[in-house]
């Protein structure tokens, strides 16, 4: 591909792309194909920390009945293990962001993964209440930086036109570790009584950290933005991303940042609404079984998989605000759906785990690929990191205010509130420019 076509050249290097590219939009692994060697290597890092970052955070929300009867607990000390976790998450993801532009992406993983590690497994050594809301906290200053750091690692490896469905695929490592943390929640509940299964599931979050500091041993930042992130002086700067526009014109990242964090919040509220409360809302309201909870989730979390990967190819056909806006209606329509099912209807309830796991995830998949696209280099772990944690920490009152509401609306009724949060991210997105096709340094 010369920089300096012949004239006569010029206009068919613009007519004949229409096919080629049509086939590489098409092709199954374009997308993978085009990272390089090296960028295919940091996907494998960030694909498997992000499934082991969703299997230690799922292993409370599989254990929360158990947890419940352990310690006595109610169902708003119950929500608040997960408000706490996605509170100090946003202090630790923050924090990431910051090592990220001032350290480089791959070390601030490596941070990442051993924090909430080894936090994890301390959860199942504790022995009170009070213990276990401290570490589980802890193990969320790790969780809250891998998502963003991963994220954007891999973004500035891939391509404009691919960059939606590499990060999707990114995302729905999510759903991985979610599959693997049920399976395990299914063997371990029905092998071990619930005092002891509880302290095993959190003890198994340590198993899969050395998998993944071994395959990132081999990753490296992508160099490009390396030079650039290392030239510009605003690296890791926390001013820089609350900077307004000034009056002679200068842009500033002040509106950015502010509606970034009311998406993520938005978002992120409905989500964990959703994932905080399934399994006890499947227990508890719908009577079934530890098996027959495994089995409801699997058609949850098969539909997750699906929807992060066909939401990543949406964000990059569609665009970035258009994807996130027809997921966050589905998704609201289908919590309404969900929690309003008749007992007795549980094979309905089977069937919408799908559509509802699918649509919850599906508006996640273009959010590496935004987020990462709306700041500049020098900035961009920070801002990604600041604005997805935030919404972590706000989003994580609605877990809770839904534990306090369960006690007088039922777990089914309280649900409906997570359909807030998407109306909430739908608003956002009118604060925020499209940025499809945007090339990143």
């Amino acid at each position: 591909m010369s920089t300096t076509p012949p004239p006569r050249s010029a206009p068919s290097t613009e007519s004949r792309p229409a096919p080629a590219e049509h086939t590489a939009e098409d092709g199954a692994f374009t997308w993978l194909r085009a990272l390089g060697p090296r960028g295919r290597r940091a996907f494998a890092g960030a694909f498997g920390g992000y499934a082991l970052d969703s299997y230690d955070y799922f292993t409370l929300p599989l254990s929360m009945v158990a947890l419940s009867a352990y310690f006595g607990l109610s169902s708003g000390q119950t929500g608040l293990f997960t408000t706490v976790t996605l509170v100090v998450s946003a202090v630790g993801g923050a924090a990431a962001g910051v090592i990220a532009d001032r350290v480089g992406r791959v070390r601030a993983l490596m941070i990442t993964v051993v924090t909430y590690a080894v936090f994890t497994v301390a959860c199942g050594f504790a022995p009170t209440y009070e213990t276990l809301l401290v570490f589980r906290a802890l193990q969320g200053l790790g969780f809250g930086g891998e998502w963003a750091v991963g994220a954007i690692l891999v973004a500035e490896y891939a391509s404009a036109r691919h960059r939606g469905r590499t990060l999707g695929a990114i995302q729905s490592s999510w759903a991985v570790g979610w599959g693997l943390a049920a399976v395990v929640y299914t063997l371990v509940f029905s092998f071990a009584g619930d005092d002891l299964a509880w302290r095993v599931m959190f003890w198994t979050g340590a198993l899969p950290a050395l998998l993944v500091v071994w395959l990132r041993r081999s990753v490296h930042d992508a160099p490009t933005a390396t030079a650039a992130r290392e030239q510009d002086p605003r690296r890791g700067s926390f001013a820089a991303i609350f900077r307004p526009a000034r009056a002679d014109g200068a842009p500033g990242l002040l509106r950015t940042t502010v509606f970034a964090s009311l998406l993520s919040t938005g978002v992120q509220g409905g989500y964990y609404t959703l994932a905080t409360w399934v399994p006890t809302y499947l227990k508890s309201d719908r009577g079934l079984s530890v098996v027959g909870t495994g089995g409801y989730l699997a058609f949850l979390i098969s539909g997750a998989f699906l929807g992060y990967l066909t939401g990543g190819h949406l964000t990059d056909r569609l665009g970035r605000r258009n994807n996130i806006w027809l997921f966050a209606l589905l998704s609201a329509v289908c919590i309404l759906a969900y929690a309003n099912i008749p007992h007795g209807a549980n094979t309905l309830l089977l069937v919408l785990g799908f559509p509802l796991g699918f649509c919850m995830s599906a508006i996640f998949s273009g959010f590496g690929s935004y987020l990462s696209e709306l700041y500049p280099t020098a900035v961009r772990g920070t801002g990604q990191g600041f604005t997805y944690n935030t919404g972590r920490a706000v989003g994580a009152v609605f877990p809770t205010l839904v534990g306090f509401l369960a006690d007088s609306w039922g777990v089914g009724g309280a649900l409906v509130f997570g359909a807030i949060g998407y109306g909430l991210a739908a608003l956002a997105l009118l604060g925020l420019p499209e940025t499809r096709g945007k090339e990143l340094a």
